[in-house]
């Protein structure tokens, strides 16, 4: 038998997107965060913007008492800010990385050790490269600021370029490229590889291994891409096994096998332990709890394989 994954990471999930009806910072946040925090099959959770400052202090003081690893997912705020950290307008490069250091402070304030953030749209072709280099210069501003407040990770994650977010940085292998020149004089910063995401790009879930030692973070979930009528069309992540769609236990079970291949089991993060974290969405209709009970299973299942 496999040993348990409590030996080696620590199992989370995206706060807001289990739970949608809290993902613009508003909600019951207090309500369903306390569902993660309580369950004891979770070592780890990840959130994002909470508008009322009562209700931060509030949920703050959950997550020290539920002593679990505290992950700040800066994506949802920069898409819908349209914070473009590799913005050809200078003007509006600037913006976006105080837009973003608003989101490290966000971070800063829940005690989170890892907040996660993404590129910019892709440009044309021909500029590609000049934005990969403006990302990397506003990757290192951040990450000085970060360093100036404390020992919060910053981690890029990787989306897709055709599909729906149509970020700069998707492929796996794009994403270390950025990662090492920023590691070259910056440690705080390590990249977030999703699951989902990985057919989107076209890539297999052994893909992973191409992050190397610049993985920090790691999602795992499910994506629909064949049928555009889908609702959860895109990078919309529904759940494991949904009808149309890539992944089940079969994908996560090779996904886990090369994150244990790479030795991320073992890394040293900033988190406690890694993190492996479930990014699910119920779809229309769908109820948030038998997703998240359905997330459980298939997790479950597929570590039973393990061995």
């Amino acid at each position: 038998m496999y040993r348990p994954w409590t030996q080696f990471i620590h199992i989370g999930i995206v706060h807001p997107m289990i739970f949608p009806e809290c993902g613009r910072g508003e909600g019951p946040i207090l309500e369903t965060a306390s569902r993660i925090i309580n369950d004891e099959f979770f070592g780890a959770i990840e959130v994002s913007l909470v508008k009322d400052p009562e209700t931060k202090k509030k949920l703050v003081g959950l997550l020290s008492e539920g002593d679990l690893d505290v992950i700040f997912c800066g994506g949802p705020v920069m898409l819908a800010q349209k914070l473009d950290l590799n913005s050809l307008d200078d003007l509006q490069r600037k913006k976006s990385v105080e837009g973003t250091k608003q989101i490290i402070d966000m971070a800063y304030e829940d005690n989170a050790k890892i907040c996660v953030i993404l590129s910019g749209p892709m440009p044309a072709a021909e500029k590609k490269e000049k934005a990969t280099q403006l990302l990397i210069d506003s990757l290192k501003e951040l990450c000085d600021y970060s360093k100036s407040k404390g020992k919060l990770m910053l981690s890029l994650e990787n989306f897709d370029v055709e599909y729906e977010k149509r970020c700069l940085i998707g492929p796996t292998s794009d994403a270390a490229r950025v990662a090492q020149a920023v590691r070259k004089t910056h440690t705080n910063f390590g990249l977030t590889v999703d699951l989902s995401h990985l057919p989107l790009l076209h890539e297999k879930p052994q893909v992973v291994s191409a992050a190397g030692e610049y993985l920090e973070h790691a999602h795992i979930g499910n994506c629909i891409m064949r049928d555009r009528t889908n609702p959860m069309y895109g990078d919309q992540h529904p759940r494991f096994g949904a009808a149309g769609g890539e992944n089940d236990v079969s994908e996560l079970l090779t996904f886990l096998k090369a994150l244990e291949k790479m030795g991320y089991f073992t890394k040293k993060t900033a988190t406690e332990k890694p993190v492996v974290s479930f990014e699910v969405k119920p779809a229309p209709g769908e109820s948030s709890e038998a997703v998240l009970a359905g997330s459980k299973r298939v997790l479950i299942e597929a570590w039973a394989r393990m061995a």
